[in-house]
């Protein structure tokens, strides 16, 4: 059990306002040390009983401004923690500090077993501008050792302290080097440190290649690259029926990808019902050779509508009936799918064959759900086949009303000129359109620091100052990307050597600056 006298003498102390920690009794019960300058503060340390002891300990600290005044609703955290030693790794008991009245923070920790046990002291509070400022401090403490030692803590005055560009955890009161990979330490200043600043000056920005630009305000075209693939034009698939029965014979046209020329002969057909028109007509021709008449007209469309070109209907109204007919190609024409077979029997209005026309061709391609608002028919488009320095102009046809599930995309169609069949269907193709977004606020894309859900640029202020800046970004080309707040036209940014000039600025100013 505590002895009242001690306990007594503890809330003695809490209830003095500004008195310091140092004192007790004759037998030395309360040991703090000397009033120390961290920083902006004084502050002391002690320990309810000195020296500490395995079990429970009680932490005393009191803190103060550089006038004296105690300092209320600071964070004070502290760790004592033993270091690894062979296999046995490091040991850690945490202090629950709690704010005891005028400046003043107790709480206890647990150490384990005897042995070396650093204290870690950090203070953190808002100064009188709104600004986050904390101080850390380094005691060495042992069980059975009165006192505590202090190994680092803050200098006041231009320097807050050294750290290590690789490991901004280091941080020591004077330079040196880092504990962890031998680099030399840098120091942060205070004017750093409250300003939210970092000064790099002419000689090192030329070394490390820092360049400064400007925002500017100018129009912005941005580029849309959708991926597509080359298809057959729809309106020019055509389908080719039997209009009679019969029996097919010397084919023609028996795989995918044959071409024919307008005219030339796709199959032949013999179809008793077909002859037997051809037979009518040609005795009709016969009677009168030379009369335009009604019926003669309307003999010549039957055999029109069954298939057959003016030039099959002139001949046989010079040599007759025609037992085998040749289908020929309407057009210039591609075989897509061929269900013919030499010899095999027909059916009235079986298809037979599928031809496409790729004089002109359509070019599929899909936009995801973001960048359909970019979109409008009739928009400029250019289509490149990948690894091809083929390019053509063309434009906009169609945009699907409704999205995909599947992919969460919608189908843009575009038509394609292909007389000199340069592309092919089914072959894969880029297509890129440009939304002209107007006047907006540029930056170069190298300028933006993307650091997880925030976008950095630094500002260049003059006097070698550097400031960052949190920014809402827009749509990049590529080159350059939209600010749309955080910036105005003719502020000077810093555009080249930004990563080097954010690892300086995140390890002196630290996260919270970001």
């Amino acid at each position: 059990m505590k002895p009242i006298y001690l306990t007594f003498f503890w809330v003695l102390l809490l209830v003095l306002a500004g008195c310091d920690l140092k004192g007790g009794n004759e037998t030395g019960a309360v040991s703090a040390t000397e009033v120390i300058q961290a920083g902006e503060l004084q502050v002391q340390v002690g320990l309810q009983h000195d020296p500490p002891t395995v079990g429970e300990n009680t932490l005393l600290i009191h803190v103060k401004d550089q006038q004296g005044k105690a300092l209320n609703d600071a964070t004070v955290r502290a760790v004592a923690e033993m270091p690894a030693m062979g296999s046995m790794p490091a040991m850690r008991s945490a202090a629950n500090m709690q704010a005891a009245g005028e400046g003043r923070y107790k709480g206890t920790f647990d150490l384990p077993m005897k042995g070396e046990w650093p204290l870690a002291v950090d203070i953190a509070w808002e100064d009188e501008s709104g600004q986050n400022q904390h101080v850390d401090l380094v005691f060495d403490m042992a069980t059975g050792r009165e006192g505590l030692a202090l190994v680092s803590a803050p200098a006041a005055g231009e320097i807050a302290y050294h750290t290590c560009s690789m490991h901004p955890s280091v941080k020591s009161t004077t330079p040196g080097t880092c504990p962890i990979c031998g680099m030399d330490l840098v120091p942060v200043t205070r004017e750093e440190q409250s300003s939210v600043t970092i000064r790099v000056d002419e000689d090192r920005r030329q070394s490390v290649g820092i360049k400064i630009g400007e925002v500017v305000h100018k129009p912005f075209h941005f580029p849309l690259r959708l991926q597509g693939k080359i298809a057959f034009d729809q309106s020019r698939v055509k389908a080719i029926n039997l209009q009679y029965g019969g029996w097919v014979s010397k084919v023609r046209a028996l795989e995918p990808g044959q071409r024919f020329n307008q005219g030339e002969a796709l199959f032949s057909l013999y179809s008793p019902e077909l002859f037997a028109l051809q037979e009518a007509h040609y005795q009709s021709y016969r009677r009168n050779p030379t009369a335009n008449s009604p019926t003669l007209q309307a003999s010549r469309e039957r055999l029109r509508l069954a298939g057959l070109l003016a030039e099959q209907i002139q001949t046989i109204e010079r040599k007759g009936a025609q037992s085998h007919i040749s289908i020929l190609a309407p057009q210039p024409l591609v075989i897509v799918s061929s269900q013919l077979t030499e010899g095999a029997a027909v059916q009235r209005g079986q298809s037979v064959l599928q031809t496409a026309s790729i004089d002109q061709v359509w070019v599929e391609a899909y936009a995801y759900e973001r960048d359909i608002p970019l979109l409008q028919e009739g928009m400029s488009a250019r289509v490149k086949p990948p690894n091809s320095g083929v390019e053509k102009e063309t434009s906009v046809d169609l945009i699907s009303p409704f999205v995909s599930g599947a992919t969460r995309s919608a189908r843009v169609r575009l038509s394609l000129q292909n007389s000199d069949e340069t592309f092919m269907p089914g072959q894969f193709a880029d297509v890129w359109l440009y939304k002209r977004l107007g006047e907006q606020l540029l930056v170069p894309l190298d300028a933006v620091v993307v650091a997880g859900d925030r976008r950095i640029v630094f500002k260049d202020l003059g006097e070698g100052k550097l400031q960052p800046v949190k920014v809402e970004t827009g749509y990049n080309d590529g080159q350059h990307i939209v600010i749309r707040k955080g910036l105005k036209e003719g502020d000077r940014i810093v555009t080249s050597g930004v990563f080097l000039i954010a690892a300086e600025s995140k390890l002196k100013l630290g996260g919270d600056a970001w």
